[in-house]
Parts: structure tokens; C-alpha cells; sequence
């Protein structure tokens, strides 16, 4: 059955790796970038080779929560149903790492865009649907004030890693949230993936990216994950595992996802 999926951060890395793929199979993807020559760029490109997948590009700046909105409102023009959100958009090296609003711009695309993202178009997707966010083996206790914008971070994998903890944090509260669905599952693909973030952020080349579009794919339309919503699967180990021990803390999934909360509200 064809499906529709939207996938952030899909004009390279992961991202375009699983819109191949899903694409070959025959999919509906709608595909995400920051840069709108590149956008086209790579929606022509597999345009071209799609023998039966459908292909749209949307351009969103996702530093920005109103490009978020913006984002949100363009898919709702087009479609009534959304099967799949796969939040891949990520960001760890950057030389601006702080948004026109104060805050880090890691905080701002790794987890409030995602949340916001996942919350808007709730309404387009069934109980059946699935949303799948793209955590990491690397997760570090989140600091609050960093968070809410009130200190910043010098340390870009300190960032990093909270941001990722924090978007693993509204993960699991969404899907208490959600006991009928849709699925909400993080997944951390792989570590050290042939990623352009990777080869920036730490100069290595990276595995194969393969691995983590297929893991994707399987958390986005397998009947392996269809009872997998608050879980967390790490690619690294091959299955479903505990992430940081503050994701399965009730007490503090609340008070990151108030903070969250309070963010996208202020801002959006």
C-alpha cells in the first residue's frame, strides 16, 4: 500500500537515503530541505528516476518555528492525510549557533521544530500513522536554563546531546499521550553515519548510510515497531534499548516538556 511521508533533512545524509529508497519502493515522499536550489536540485534529480514514487519538495527554515508553521500550513494545503513523519533534520557544527531568538539553534532545529512538527499535523494522521524522531547514542542531561534559552552552551556536543536527550524526552510523554496512536517511536540510526553533520562535526568519513535509512524505513512502515510508540531503538545495538536513564524519569520528562512547551508557545 502506498504510503505518504514526510521526510526532514532530506536533501542529503540519511534523510535522501531513505527518500530513495522509499521512493524506489513506490512511496509518496515529501521531501524537506533549508536551501531551495538544492531542494529542487535533488527533487528533480529523483524525479527523474522514479519509476512509481511521487515526489514534492517543501523549503523551511527549521531555526525558525515560524518557518515550522509555514511548513505546516503548506502541507495541509495539499494533503488531508499524512501516514508518516520522519523528523531526520539535525544539526550539531554551525558557525551561528545562536537563532535571532536567543536560543541554540541545536535546542531549535533537534528538538522544538520536531515537537512542533509532530504536534501540527497530528491531525492529518490516523492512529495507524507514525512519527519517527531521530535520537542518538549520544544523550546528555538536560540543563533547563540551556533549554529555555536563559544560558548558553559553549560546549556544541554538550548542546548537542541535550538536544537529542530532550527531543527523546517529548518522545516518550507524546506517546503516553497518544495511547491509540499514532506511533511514537526515537530512533538513534547509527552512530557515526556518512552523515554531512558527521564528516563536519567529528572529519570522518562515516558508515554506510544505508544502515540508517533502513532502520528508518523498518521504524516508518515495519510491523516490527506498529507496538513500539515511547520506545527507543538504538541502531548501534540492533534493538529496542534504554536510552538515558532522565528519559524514563516521569519528573523530569515533565519539567523538559513544560520547558518545551513554553518555548514553541513564546516563539511560534
Amino acid at each position: 500500500m502506498t504510503k505518504t511521508l514526510l521526510i526532514t533533512g532530506s536533501t542529503d545524509g540519511i534523510g535522501l537515503a531513505t527518500a530513495r529508497k522509499l521512493i524506489a519502493q513506490g512511496h509518496r515522499v515529501l521531501l524537506h530541505g533549508r536551501n531551495p536550489d538544492k531542494l529542487e536540485q535533488v527533487t528533480q534529480e529523483l524525479s527523474e528516476h522514479a519509476e512509481t514514487g511521487q515526489i514534492e519538495g517543501y523549503v523551511a527554515d527549521l531555526s525558525s518555528l515560524q518557518g515550522v508553521a509555514e511548513l505546516v500550513q503548506a502541507i495541509k494545503a495539499r494533503h488531508s492525510q499524512l501516514d508518516v513523519l520522519i523528523n531526520n533534520a539535525g544539526i550539531f557544527r554551525t558557525g551561528s549557533p545562536i537563532c535571532s531568538n536567543g536560543h541554540d539553534v541545536r535546542f531549535m532545529v533537534n528538538t522544538f521544530a520536531p515537537y512542533l512538527l509532530a504536534k501540527s499535523l497530528l491531525p492529518l494522521m490516523r492512529a495507524s500513522g507514525r512519527i519517527v524522531n531521530l535520537s542518538s547514542a549520544a544523550q546528555a542531561p538536560v540543563e533547563l536554563d540551556a533549554l529555555l534559552g536563559q544560558k548558553y552552551l559553549d560546549d556544541e556536543f554538550k548542546a548537542y546531546a541535550q538536544s537529542k536527550l530532550a527531543l527523546t524526552m517529548w518522545s516518550n510523554a507524546m506517546a503516553k499521550e497518544l495511547p491509540e496512536g499514532p506511533v511514537v517511536v526515537a530512533v538513534n540510526p547509527g552512530s557515526l553515519l556518512a552523515s554531512k553533520m558527521v564528516q563536519e562535526g567529528f572529519g570522518v568519513a562515516g558508515g554506510d548510510l544505508s544502515i540508517g535509512a533502513d532502520i528508518l524505513i523498518r521504524a516508518a512502515l515495519s510491523d516490527e515497531f506498529a507496538d513500539a510508540s515511547g520506545l527507543y531503538f538504538d541502531n548501534d545495538a540492533g534493538q529496542f534499548a534504554a536510552p538515558h536513564s532522565d528519559a524514563l524519569d516521569d519528573t523530569k520528562v515533565r519539567e523538559v516538556g513544560a520547558a518545551i512547551e513554553t518555548v514553541v508557545t513564546a516563539t511560534s
